[in-house]
């Protein structure tokens, strides 16, 4: 059973930092590794991800704060530098395989103003 658990989440002040971490447990081949992030009546947004080889891809409201990376083929991790209000959401990790995704359960992320 394949499963990401993500930590790191929790409360921060405008223009603080926060490292989220992500853990893949399971065995299969992973071909990329992202965040995203929902608030509630949205719909989950990308907020960054990378691939295998290492590409990555940012949204455009988060690029230049937010840094991804990985370590070993199943942690995936998300630095998160001058936090804002709009930040708030519950993060969740998402691992992807061929033919095959999985989500984390999530974990929340309140940046208070």
């Amino acid at each position: 059973q394949v499963q990401p658990v993500e930590s790191g989440g929790g409360l921060v002040q405008t223009g603080g930092s926060l490292r989220l971490s992500c853990v893949v447990s399971g065995h299969m081949y992973i071909t990329a590794l992202g965040w995203y992030r929902q608030t509630p009546g949205k719909q989950r947004e990308l907020v960054a991800t990378i691939t295998v080889g290492g590409r990555t891809n940012y949204a455009p409201s988060v690029k230049g704060r937010f840094t991804i990376s990985k370590e070993n083929p199943n942690m995936v991790f998300l630095q998160m530098n001058s936090l804002a209000p709009e930040d708030t959401a519950i993060y969740y990790c998402n691992v992807q395989g061929y033919g095959s995704e999985y989500w984390g359960q999530g974990t929340q992320v309140t940046v208070s103003s």
